[in-house]
């Protein structure tokens, strides 16, 4: 607990003192990003003058942490945030350099995204850590494509989420304090959970509203991936449920919202993700932020009470 909390500390202000030079670099170099032309339209001059890839800073601190905890369980863990972040990271360039706010096609990013996290999957199948829960197995041909759309799927709802100053980072840290007491407290879990946090928290600083960088693609996924390695290495596959709440509530209603406008022409809500929803109803960006905090705070923390007490047994 002590190595942990020393070294969370020292990840936490290198972060900060990264995130600092690397705002400053990415301004010099005029790096942004065009913003979407279907988006909510509300402060599209003052983000779109805003550091778009404050994700890169996550990718040099996980290097550090891979070291750091080397170890069988360690690259196997950090392989995955890393594999995420660096598929953001390729679709943020091609955002940048082609001047869109459209990178990678959806449906071909999804098929890298199957291919790297199915690969990283079957190699926890392989090393004997894919299950439901302890206790709880399945068949192979059931477990494996859960975990896989369960991993692909948080890097997919993180990056949704990403769209208001604060609220992925928000959550994220939000999300590390059930899911500390729903894995073992082994040494190498409490350091990372320790430098995931100072990893978020430092990015943090600088993203609260009015925002000064944002994590783009390269973050979203990092983080997404870093939720579900933590989930599914320590054979707890069913606990991104609850860890990731809110995250799933944003996806879901993307979801919802495509569904009905293709299938019945007509919308469910004013725009998705659902927290663009409420700025259509008038929401101020830090209401709806503090707001979605909250929600993941206490669903996060009532699930995870209710599937430990149900599993558990």
């Amino acid at each position: 607990m002590i190595r942990a909390t020393l070294w969370g500390g020292i990840f936490f202000l290198l972060g900060l003192a990264l995130q600092f030079a690397w705002i400053e670099v990415q301004r010099r170099l005029s790096v942004v990003q065009a913003q979407k032309s279907y988006g909510v339209g509300i402060d599209v001059e003052i983000k779109a003058a805003t550091p778009p890839m404050g994700g890169c800073v996550f990718l040099v601190l996980a290097v550090f942490a891979l070291f750091l905890t080397w170890g069988g369980d360690s690259l196997l863990f950090w392989s995955l945030p890393l594999a995420g972040g660096a598929i953001g990271l390729a679709d943020d360039g091609m955002k940048f350099f082609s001047r869109s706010s459209e990178g990678f096609r959806s449906l071909a990013k999804l098929k890298v995204q199957l291919l790297v996290c199915g690969v990283w999957t079957f190699l926890v199948f392989l090393r004997g850590d894919l299950t439901l829960w302890p206790g709880v197995s399945g068949p192979v041909w059931l477990v494996l494509p859960l975990a896989l759309l369960g991993v692909v799927g948080m890097m997919n709802a993180v990056n949704i989420t990403d769209g208001l100053d604060g609220l992925a980072g928000g959550c994220f840290l939000i999300a590390l304090g059930p899911l500390a007491c729903l894995i073992p407290g082994s040494e190498f879990n409490l350091l990372t959970i320790a430098l995931l946090c100072a990893i978020a928290a430092s990015f943090l600083f600088y993203n609260l509203h009015p925002a000064r960088t944002f994590m783009g693609d390269t973050g979203a996924h990092f983080l997404g991936g870093a939720l579900a390695a933590l989930c599914v290495t320590n054979g707890r596959l069913l606990a991104l449920i609850p860890v990731g709440f809110l995250f799933g509530v944003e996806l879901l209603s993307s979801a919802i919202q495509i569904f009905t406008i293709r299938k019945l022409n007509r919308k469910v809500f004013r725009m998705a993700p659902l927290h663009h929803h409420f700025q259509r109803l008038g929401w101020d960006e830090t209401s709806v932020t503090m707001r979605f905090w909250l929600v993941q705070a206490v669903g996060s923390l009532w699930l995870s009470a209710l599937f430990a007490a149900l599993l558990d047994e």
